[in-house]
């Protein structure tokens, strides 16, 4: 469900680039895109292009005019009928996601456009969807970032579900191991709402390819590795590792806090508290009880 989540590359800090899905691809292989300089696309295919939308709107992509170099090589405007512009992004590179332009996002019964900007010059880090609305006037609903690895789907209902892949910070496998979980939206009132909780038993299930994973690899014969010395040194643990924190991360994500605190307490003892700081260190904006409580617990220990 995260496609491959546990093997997506990583680097210290947050620099990510995710291993995307089919679909993922052909967004970022936009047929109305451009790119910048140093992305090794040719010049000559970054030409200006244009697109009637609807309701007399229009679209504007191409190279920026006045580009200093400095990540602002390409921009995306969205036109009125009386030529006014009413949405514009600018970034290293900037794509039309036509695949999921025309769709509704908001269940207001319009369509939305949907642009894809990367503002980290071209670090693969910051990649974002644009998600704008035209009615009843033109408005950002919302950017959501890691285009690559987000998701849109419709739930049984026609209503739009948004799958974003979050990798966790904690520096203890190779970059091909980082652990990660899932968030899962919907859009209400405009706004992005944190639905996960909703879609844990899905998650959950043996429909997941990662939940899989997390069984073959946290077998107990497989815990006990973790606690010899050296254990967390081993590269061969690394699937170990990752698919613990993985778990305890997505359990963190549905709301499921025993659980997640029952997979940090499989953590080898020796560094158990500092594993259990750092997990609280990065989730407390988020989930400020649990972090406060996995603190507490720790501190109730010393």
């Amino acid at each position: 469900m995260l496609f491959g989540m546990r093997r997506i590359l990583f680097t210290v800090p947050f620099i990510l680039f995710f291993v995307p899905a089919v679909r993922a691809q052909n967004d970022l292989a936009g047929k109305i895109s451009c790119h910048g300089a140093a992305s090794g696309v040719p010049a000559s295919q970054n030409r200006l292009y244009g697109k009637k939308l609807w309701d007399g709107y229009e679209i504007s992509l191409g190279p920026a005019r006045n580009a200093h170099g400095d990540g602002d090589d390409c921009t995306a405007a969205i036109y009125n009928s009386s030529g006014r512009v009413v949405f514009r992004t600018t970034g290293f590179s900037v794509i039309l996601d036509e695949s999921h332009t025309g769709q509704d996002f908001d269940g207001d019964g319009t369509p939305e456009v949907v642009f894809i900007t990367d503002t980290g010059g071209g670090n693969h880090c910051c990649w974002a969807y644009n998600v704008i609305s035209l009615s009843p006037k033109p408005h950002k609903l919302f950017d959501i970032d890691e285009a690559g690895g987000v998701r849109f789907e419709k739930d049984g209902d026609g209503k739009m579900v948004i799958w974003q892949p979050i990798l966790g910070p904690y520096g203890l496998t190779t970059m091909a191991r980082v652990p990660g979980a899932e968030k899962v939206f919907r859009v209400r009132e405009g706004k992005l709402l944190d639905a996960t909780p909703d879609f844990c038993s899905r998650i959950f299930s043996g429909g997941n390819e990662d939940y899989r994973a997390w069984v073959r690899d946290l077998t107990p014969e497989n815990i006990k590795k973790l606690q010899a010395a050296g254990s967390l040194e081993n590269l061969e643990n690394e699937d170990i590792i990752s698919s613990l924190l993985s778990r305890a991360l997505q359990h963190v994500f549905c709301r499921q806090f025993d659980a997640a605190l029952s997979d940090l307490n499989l953590w080898p003892e020796a560094t158990r508290a500092k594993i259990k700081s750092a997990f609280a260190e990065s989730i407390k904006q988020d989930y400020p009880e649990f972090a406060a409580r996995l603190t507490s617990l720790e501190r109730g220990r010393l």
